[in-house]
């Protein structure tokens, strides 16, 4: 899966060569054999990350030898350039991701894991739920881990440029398993954004949070489901801060008229300050011993029409794995319902897909009436949001910041434009 494309880290500074990395040239190989010819630019980066990798403690010789006859991936740079013509409302990726048949595989497959995981769960204090949740969304029970070279991928994207500095740092991150002899090159395939293993790793988090955890001294994130499992336990507990006793999320109905739906996204409060503003749980019983004291915020992904949530803590240190609402969501409810909970109480309101031509033009109308001044790239993000909220708040309209496909058709009507036929894109930082 592409989830660790935006992550960026200087963990592999910290990382000290191994005794191991003694291996000869020869002794690695060549890569994976690709078809030359090799093109000008690429020869060229090439070149100048071999002279910074040797600058970073890795032997000329092997680099040299581990990129001999890569050359770039078009699959990879497609896949980075891509900006889907449809955005479907997030309730589809929900339906999908929490459906009943991975419920009763997640169900199976933890239950299965009892004899290895419970261990892992004792040290680490993290749900089995949750990292059988996260294990199931990212590769299927270690089914789907991806077949691209790491190494080549990484490359490719280092070479194009546009995240030059992340792909590098993540290539010598990937070389460094490598020459440690941790992993073969045959080994070290995954996403075309370089997602390794059966909970994907990017190479800086394997050196950095990887462990073993089935004790036969190795930390084989692609072979072994304990292994992988117990990292990603690490990786919550170490990177991400993770919250013994807490919850990730919980529905919350809105039970107050004139409520003030700019809060959405806000500040965090505790529960019983949002129960004082009428946001409740939408599960009678009483709220949890561990989340009574504890500030969540409130997020409400389809508006307010649709279901809303408490994100408490660990909700964002999900988001540290993946760094996407929708994501985050995903693995929590599903390990709720492995758990065995029921599903929401609130149903998903119905809304169509919205084309990047609307994305944009919504962007646009926001920008000509004075409420955005980000990029007109169609990613619908955090400020995007913030100037619907302000705009809605002009219109007298619930101000939630959810762009419906009808609230931008009334948002391109109020600006006076409609979506242009062949949009450009303009580039911006991802949370735009």
């Amino acid at each position: 899966m592409d989830r660790r494309a935006f992550l960026f880290s200087t963990a592999w500074l910290a990382v000290a060569p191994t005794p191991n990395m003694v291996q000869t040239a020869a002794q690695l190989g060549p890569g994976p054999a690709y078809a030359p010819p090799e093109d000008t630019v690429f020869g060229a980066w090439k070149a100048a990350f071999i002279d910074k990798a040797a600058a970073h403690d890795l032997a000329r010789d092997q680099v040299t030898a581990a990129l001999a006859g890569v050359i770039p991936d078009t699959h990879v740079i497609a896949q980075d350039q891509r900006q889907p013509e449809f955005s479907k409302p997030i309730s589809a990726y929900l339906d999908a991701t929490v459906s009943s048949s991975r419920v009763r595989d997640g169900q199976s497959h933890l239950a299965a894991a009892r004899p290895w995981l419970d261990p892992i769960i004792d040290r680490y204090q993290v749900p089995g739920e949750i990292l059988v949740s996260i294990w199931a969304v990212e590769s299927a029970f270690g089914q789907t881990q991806g077949s691209d070279d790491v190494i080549r991928s990484m490359a490719t994207l280092a070479a194009e440029g546009r995240r030059q500095a992340f792909a590098e740092d993540e290539l010598i991150g990937a070389l460094r398993i490598l020459f440690s002899g941790e992993a073969t090159r045959a080994q070290l395939t995954g996403s075309w954004a370089g997602a390794m293993g059966q909970t994907q790793f990017t190479p800086l988090d394997y050196l950095a949070y990887a462990v073993d955890g089935d004790g036969d001294g190795k930390r084989d994130i692609w072979g072994s489901s304990a292994d992988a499992l117990a990292s990603t336990a690490n990786f919550l507990t170490k990177k991400a801060h993770w919250q013994p006793e807490q919850s990730a999320q919980m529905e919350v109905a809105v039970h107050a008229a004139g409520f003030d739906y700019a809060l959405v996204e806000g500040p965090s409060k505790l529960p019983s300050e949002w129960a004082a503003l009428g946001v409740r749980p939408a599960d009678p019983r009483p709220l949890p011993e561990g989340d009574r004291d504890v500030a969540c915020s409130l997020i409400m992904p389809m508006g307010w029409q649709g279901p809303g949530f408490f994100a408490f803590p660990n909700h964002m240190a999900i988001r540290a794995y993946n760094n996407s609402t929708s994501y985050a969501l995903a693995v929590g409810l599903l390990a709720d319902r492995i758990a065995g909970g029921g599903p929401l109480v609130q149903a998903w309101p119905v809304d169509q897909p919205i084309s990047l031509a609307d994305r944009i033009a919504a962007q646009q109308a926001l920008t000509a009436l004075g409420y955005y001044s980000g990029g007109m790239d169609g990613l619908l993000g955090s400020g995007s949001r913030k100037a619907a909220r302000q705009w809605q708040i002009s219109q007298n309209l619930p101000a939630d910041g959810y762009l419906s496909y009808a609230l931008i058709q009334r948002l391109k009507a109020t600006a006076g434009m409609a979506a242009p036929s062949n949009p450009t894109i303009t580039p911006v930082a991802p949370a735009g």
